[in-house]
């Protein structure tokens, strides 16, 4: 896998999966493999290929995903999907390995952009809980400020 830190790799990754992707969101029940790159969690957690080809490397590259014309509306979509079941373990759609990257990734993308949609769906599958690993490393990825808010 080649990898330019390009947002291309998700786009093409997308191209055939996002509709199956979709599809078992919206059955509620996920089946192939797509987690990768339909919910991107931040660098630093996934250990295989694929999980560091996929990683997001920083919150402005989340952001930059979100503002993308085809990744960030896709993203809402799946996210909006999961707030249409009538479930809300995740354990039980996504299996216990990709619920907890789910958690991974929606506490990532509301980080990067706080909504309510995302932020919503953190409180509906997770009890509210964010993901403690993924806001460390966003933690230190961030400037580190004195009392005042002022860069240290």
């Amino acid at each position: 896998m080649s990898d330019d830190g390009s947002l291309d790799r998700f786009v093409e990754a997308q191209t055939l999966a996002y509709a199956i992707a979709l599809a078992e969101i919206r059955r509620g029940a996920k089946r192939t493999h797509w987690m990768w790159f339909i919910f991107p969690q931040i660098a630093g957690l996934g250990r295989s290929a694929t999980a560091r080809h996929f990683a997001i490397r920083s919150i402005d590259e989340a952001r930059a995903y979100l503002d993308h014309p085809v990744l960030g509306p896709r993203y809402d979509e799946c996210v909006a999907a999961l707030q249409d079941l009538t479930i809300s373990d995740p354990v039980a759609v996504f299996g216990e390995v990709d619920a907890l990257k789910l958690r991974s990734s929606l506490t990532l993308f509301e980080s990067a952009r706080p909504d309510s949609l995302v932020a919503a769906a953190i409180d509906r599958w997770f009890g509210g809980k964010r993901d403690e690993i993924t806001l460390r490393i966003l933690g230190a990825d961030q400037p580190e400020t004195h009392g005042d808010g002022q860069a240290a």
